[in-house]
C-alpha cells in the first residue's frame, strides 16, 4: 500500500504543476522583469514539452522497463524542481520548465499502469479510484499553495516545495518494487516522426506565444516560424500516415466515434483551461487580489468534484455517457455565462458561487471523455486511444492559454480606444477632478486608469463569451459519436 501511495504521489505531483504556476505568473514575471504575457511560456513551455513526451511512453516502457522510466522519472522530477527555483532569467525557468515537462508527461501514464500492476485484478477498481482522486485534487491544490507560497516565502519555493518530497517518493518506489519483474524489449522508434512532431508543435507555440508581441505576421520571425510549422505539421502527416510503426498512429482517426470524441475533450480542454487561465490574471492584475486570495478564488472547484466523483462514475453505468458529457459541458458554459454578469465591483463571494458551482460538471465532462473514446476503438489500439486522447488534450490545453492571453490583450486595446473615442466630456471631467482639489497631472491619471480598469473588465467579459462559444461547439461535437454498444471503462483515463 505504502509503494502505491507513493506512485499516485507521483502523479499529484506532476498534475499539481500543471496549475501551481497559474496564480503565480505575475510574481514571476515581476521578479524576472518580463511581461505577464511573456511570463505565460512558464505555463504553455511545461505543457507543451508534456504533451510531446506522452507518445514516447510506450516505447520507453519497452525498451528500459516501465519502473525504471517511471522512477528514473521521479528523481528527475525532483532535481529540475531545484533548477527551476534557482532560475534567474525566464530563459533558464523555461529551460526547466521544458524538462521538467518531458518528464512529467511520462510519470501521468507510467503511474497509472504501476499502479494497475501492483493492485490484484480483483482491487483494480480501488488502484483507478486512487490514481483519479489525485488527477482531481491537483488541479484543486495548486492554485491555493501557489498563491500562499508566492504571498509568504516567494515564487521560488512553488518548485522548491516539490523537491523532498518527490525525491522520498521515487526512492520509496525504488526500494520497494527492488527486484521486482520489469520486462523489456527491443522496440523501434520513430525517429522522423518525433522529429517532425517537435518542430511543428514548438514553431507553433511560438507562433501563439510570441506572435502578439511581435505584430504578428509583420515579425519575419513569426512569419518564419508559422511557415515552419505549417510545412512540418504537413510532412508530419505524410509520415506518420505511410509508416509502419508510427510515433503517433494516426490511423485511429479512421474511427468516427474516436474523432469526433476527441475533438470535443480538446475544444472542451482547451475552453475549460482558458477559463483557470485568465481567471487569477484577471483577479490579480485588475482587482487588486494576492495570489493567495486568487488560487482560493479558483480551486474552489475542486470542492464539489471531489464529492461528486463516485455519483458521477455511476451514472456513467446506467446512463448514455455521450449525455452525461454533453450535460457537463454545457453545466461549464453555463458557469462561464454567469461570469459574464461580472462587474469591476463584483465581491469574493459573488465570484466564488459559478467557481464552486463548476466541480461537479468539470468531474462529468472529464471522468467518462476517455473511457467513451477507447471505446469507439478495436481492442488492440485501445492504448494508442488513451495516449492520442491525453496527447491532444494537453496540446489543446497550451495552445488554449496562449490563445486566451491574445484575445484578452486585443480586446483590452480595442476596449480602450473606443471608449477614449467615445469620451466627449472628458475634458469636463478632468476639470471637475481638478476643481475637486486634484493636480492636472493626477486627474489625467486617475482617469486613465478608470479608462484602462473598464477596457479590462470589458475585455475579460468578451473572452468569457469567446469561451462559452468554445463549450458550445463542443457540447454539439460529442453528439457525432456513436453511442456505445455498452457500459464504458471511466478507468481507462482522465
Amino acid at each position: 500500500m505504502i509503494a502505491a501511495l507513493a506512485i499516485a504521489f507521483a502523479n499529484f505531483l506532476v498534475v499539481l504543476d500543471t496549475t501551481i504556476a497559474n496564480v503565480s505568473v505575475p510574481n514571476i514575471a515581476g521578479a524576472l522583469g518580463v511581461s505577464s504575457t511573456q511570463g505565460t511560456w512558464v505555463i504553455t513551455s511545461y505543457a507543451v514539452a508534456e504533451a510531446i513526451t506522452v507518445p514516447l511512453t510506450g516505447w520507453l516502457s519497452n525498451r528500459f522497463g516501465a519502473q525504471r522510466v517511471f522512477i528514473t522519472c521521479y528523481l528527475a522530477f525532483a532535481v529540475l524542481s531545484f533548477v527551476c527555483g534557482l532560475s534567474t532569467s525566464l530563459g533558464m525557468l523555461i529551460g526547466g520548465r521544458v524538462l521538467l515537462g518531458l518528464f512529467g508527461g511520462l510519470i501521468m501514464p507510467l503511474s497509472q499502469m504501476l499502479l494497475l500492476r501492483i493492485f490484484p485484478p480483483e482491487k483494480a477498481t480501488l488502484a483507478t479510484v486512487l490514481w483519479a482522486m489525485t488527477t482531481l485534487i491537483g488541479p484543486v491544490a495548486g492554485p491555493i499553495l501557489g498563491g500562499i507560497i508566492c504571498d509568504t516565502i516567494g515564487w521560488q519555493w512553488i518548485f522548491f516545495v516539490k523537491i523532498p518530497f518527490a525525491a522520498a517518493g521515487g526512492l520509496i518506489v525504488l526500494y520497494l518494487l527492488k527486484g521486482r519483474k520489469d520486462e523489456t524489449a527491443k522496440a523501434p522508434i520513430d525517429k522522423i516522426g518525433l522529429a517532425l512532431l517537435v518542430v511543428w508543435v514548438a514553431a507553433l507555440q511560438i507562433v501563439l506565444d510570441e506572435g502578439r508581441n511581435h505584430d504578428w505576421f509583420a515579425s519575419p520571425m513569426v512569419l518564419a516560424m508559422a511557415i515552419v510549422a505549417v510545412i512540418g505539421f504537413v510532412a508530419f502527416l505524410i509520415y506518420e500516415l505511410t509508416e509502419k510503426n508510427p510515433i503517433v498512429d494516426l490511423r485511429i482517426f479512421r474511427h468516427r466515434g474516436f474523432s469526433a470524441t476527441v475533438l470535443t475533450h480538446a475544444v472542451g480542454f482547451g475552453a475549460f483551461n482558458a477559463t483557470i487561465v485568465i481567471l487569477p490574471l484577471w483577479l490579480q492584475q485588475n482587482m487588486g487580489y494576492t495570489a493567495t486570495w486568487a488560487g482560493y478564488a479558483t480551486g474552489l472547484m475542486g470542492i464539489l468534484a471531489v464529492m461528486s466523483a463516485p455519483g458521477v462514475g455511476k451514472a456513467v453505468e446506467k446512463y448514455d455517457p455521450r449525455l452525461i458529457i454533453c450535460l457537463g459541458i454545457i453545466g461549464l458554459g453555463l458557469m462561464t455565462t454567469w461570469r459574464m454578469s461580472f462587474n469591476s465591483e463584483v465581491t469574493f463571494f459573488q465570484m466564488a458561487w459559478p467557481t464552486l458551482l463548476t466541480g461537479p460538471f468539470m468531474v462529468m465532462f472529464f471522468v467518462p471523455i476517455t473511457g467513451l473514446a477507447i471505446a469507439t476503438v478495436n481492442p488492440d489500439e485501445t492504448a494508442n486511444a488513451a495516449g492520442m486522447s491525453n496527447f491532444l488534450r494537453t496540446l489543446a490545453g497550451a495552445f488554449a492559454t496562449s490563445l486566451v492571453q491574445t484575445r484578452w490583450a486585443n480586446a483590452t486595446r480595442e476596449n480602450q480606444t473606443e471608449l477614449a473615442g467615445a469620451m466627449h466630456q472628458g475634458q469636463s471631467t478632468l476639470d471637475g477632478m481638478i476643481a475637486g482639489g486634484a493636480s492636472p497631472e493626477s486627474a489625467r491619471v486617475m482617469l486613465t486608469n478608470i479608462v484602462e480598469g473598464q477596457s479590462v473588465m470589458l475585455a475579460t467579459l468578451n473572452t468569457f463569451a469567446a469561451i462559452v462559444m468554445c463549450f458550445a461547439v463542443a457540447a454539439a461535437l460529442i453528439w457525432l459519436a456513436p453511442k456505445p454498444k455498452g457500459p464504458i471503462d471511466t478507468n481507462a483515463g482522465h
